[in-house]
């Protein structure tokens, strides 16, 4: 059964990479706690509503959630215009994204009521960069990855500012990680999403894929087209599984 918490919320600022200060949006149950830690890494299409719904999902199911905004260093502007920036810029940055996701999970580690463990989840290009997170992150015991595309990269792909395709790293995840995947998705496809499987067998390491018929990217986010119901219960519930068996 689900305890409810009240929650309380607020848009803070944690340095970042190099000690760029950026916002972040956290939530965070009411009480001692202890409580565990999840960082939510925002989709491509930004910093937004839905992000902030996803943070405050976690923190009334009882976890401390962090969201830093990516994309803060591009500067003011609408979400649209930001999102276009960034992409024309070839996307954040590697280095950049595991500085801050440093940040934010010091934030946390921070806090008195934490319990001392840590999750991520990412959507869309925070899935890539979940799973990057799970084999660079410093602080880290479990990684959600939803749909992350580009996991595997092409030579071609490959740029200054994402020198190493996260596919190359998987000898080097260090944490349990869990996938969740539409097989009407393009990006990644279902081939690639075999592809990254046998990879994590080859190199012995813990995981879970589940794979969804019916479902393409982005089948959690019920402000789009592409959400599917039925799936995304059933996605949720895999997540929190997961994390009452990591991070309890």
């Amino acid at each position: 059964m689900v305890s409810w918490h009240n929650i309380e919320t607020d848009t803070i600022q944690i340095s970042g990479n190099g000690g760029d200060q950026i916002d972040a949006y956290l939530a965070q149950p009411k009480g001692q706690g202890p409580f565990p830690g999840v960082f939510v890494i925002h989709h491509m299409p930004g910093w937004d509503e839905w992000t902030r719904e996803v943070v405050n999902k976690f923190a009334l199911h009882g976890y401390i959630a962090i969201s830093p905004n990516l994309h803060h260093r591009i500067g003011p502007g609408s979400l649209d215009d930001v999102v276009a920036a960034v992409r024309a810029e070839g996307g954040t940055p590697d280095a950049q994204f595991v500085g801050d996701f440093n940040a934010g999970v010091d934030h946390i580690r921070s806090l008195d009521n934490h319990n001392g463990k840590i999750g991520c989840i990412g959507f869309c290009s925070g899935g890539r960069q979940a799973y990057i997170a799970a084999s660079k992150a410093t602080y880290l015991d479990a990684a959600v990855d939803c749909w992350g595309g580009r996991v595997m990269m092409k030579e071609t792909e490959l740029t200054e500012r994402m020198p190493t395709a996260p596919f190359d790293m998987t000898s080097d995840i260090k944490v349990p990680l869990l996938g969740l995947f539409g097989n009407e998705d393009e990006a990644p496809s279902p081939e690639e999403v075999n592809l990254t499987e046998q990879e994590l067998q080859k190199h012995g390491k813990a995981y879970e894929f589940h794979r969804y018929d019916g479902a393409g990217h982005g089948f959690f986010a019920a402000h789009r087209t592409s959400y599917c119901i039925e799936q995304a219960l059933d996605g949720w519930q895999k997540v929190f599984t997961f994390y009452e068996k990591h991070l309890s």
